[in-house]
């Protein structure tokens, strides 16, 4: 073994700094924690080839160790050499006490801060404990405002299903923005204060996190053009509302198309007794909630890639009627100078069991990698966006809907 590897003071210092940075240090102050010290540092040493070859070495090395803080405790072994004789060499380095470590490392002051937001946590909240063995490090972050932390936790723990905005909430010292950039680490801590019967499971994510806990979350909007002047409400055309209100809006429709792309919905043409519904993410989700589009003929137009399939499955499953528009293979080697690629992380791969068949075989191409460019070139996440379609193309094929 070279003197190279021979363990260093800085060794040593940095065994010690990863037992910090696992948490490790902080995770033994904890109540019931199994005792981490005395502790015992891995001690890389000369062999005994190396003391017959670089005698004056191991001497240096050893120099060099008897020089360490004296919060290192070394435990030394004899060795008979046959050419060198007995000799004493290090062989085991400890720290006796967690002080000692955290005076090595200079971080008492942070650990007595550690033990103080503890304290205050196991208090009012022992169920938190696991928690705090497994996430210390992520506690202490946020030390400064740990108080507040734990305000958040009682008020919730004290008014369930409120039904109240957030920005209504009531908590000393606590604002909505507060809340608002924390909902990740409040979500895990919410869910093991609270009764089961005081969160709601169906609502996860940050964007879940009012409605999981009881509070009010601002109304869903959708956007709704309608296609017809005819049905003006009050020489209104273009409107947005919430969707319990969208839910009671009686007008004499006869057919509803539904896209998520903007630009398609403002340049789409207009049609007799259509309405055109228009909304990002969620919305589409809760348009199941809207009881008159179960009668009527539903049209979806998204994109032709897998995340475009994967939302009509989605839509399918509060709609079952809903029909796609020019989401068809036709519509996709019409435009094949206009292919795009989606995003890897964007892609679906699921089954999505309420396509129709010929929606599958699409699908399925997308998903495999099948679909060949008209030259005969393979193309990889292919991705057909809706605002490529051209306007005459879609005017022509309205007429069949």
């Amino acid at each position: 073994m070279s003197k190279q590897n021979w363990t260093t003071q800085t060794d040593l210092h940095s065994q010690l700094l990863r037992f910090w940075e696992k948490g490790e240090l902080l995770r033994t102050r904890l109540p019931h924690a199994a005792a981490l010290f005395p502790l015992q540092l891995r001690l890389k040493k000369p062999n005994s080839q190396d003391m017959g070859n670089n005698f004056e070495q191991v001497r240096h090395w050893i120099n060099q160790l008897q020089q360490l803080d004296k919060r290192y405790r070394l435990a030394w072994k004899e060795i008979n050499h046959r050419q060198l004789g007995r000799n004493h060499i290090p062989d085991q380095v400890w720290i006796e006490q967690p002080e000692d470590a955290l005076g090595l490392l200079g971080q008492q002051r942070t650990a007595q801060q550690f033990d103080q937001l503890v304290a205050n946590t196991l208090d009012d909240f022992p169920e938190l404990l696991p928690w705090l063995e497994k996430n210390p490090l992520l506690a202490l972050e946020h030390a400064a405002s740990w108080h507040k932390v734990l305000a958040v936790l009682r008020w919730f723990r004290k008014h369930p299903h409120s039904g109240l905005y957030l920005r209504q909430l009531d908590i000393s010292g606590v604002d909505t923005k507060f809340i608002e950039q924390r909902r990740g680490l409040l979500s895990k801590l919410l869910d093991l204060v609270l009764p089961a019967g005081h969160i709601d499971e169906q609502w996860r994510g940050a964007d879940g996190f009012t409605r999981r806990y009881g509070l009010q979350d601002k109304p869903l909007r959708v956007r709704l053009r309608i296609l017809d002047s005819k049905l003006a409400i009050a020489g209104l055309t273009d409107l947005e509302l919430p969707v319990a209100q969208l839910a009671r809006l009686h007008l004499p429709v006869q057919k509803v198309f539904v896209t998520e792309n903007e630009i398609n919905a403002l340049a789409f043409p207009d049609q007799p007794g259509a309405i055109l519904l228009f909304g990002q993410g969620y919305a589409l989700n809760t348009l199941g909630q809207i009881p008159w589009l179960a009668r009527l003929p539903l049209y979806y137009w998204g994109d032709i890639d897998t995340h475009g399939f994967a939302i009509l499955n989605r839509l399918r499953s509060h709609l079952p009627h809903t029909q796609s528009l020019l989401m068809d293979t036709a519509t996709l080697l019409h435009h094949h100078e206009m292919w795009g690629q989606e995003p890897e992380d964007k892609r679906c791969t699921s089954e999505l069991p309420l396509l129709t068949d010929s929606e599958q075989e699409l699908y399925s191409a997308l998903r495999d990698n099948t679909l060949q460019t008209p030259s005969r070139q393979s193309v990889k996440n292919l991705r057909f966006e809706q605002e490529h379609v051209r306007f005459a193309w879609l005017q022509n094929h309205l007429t069949d809907y």
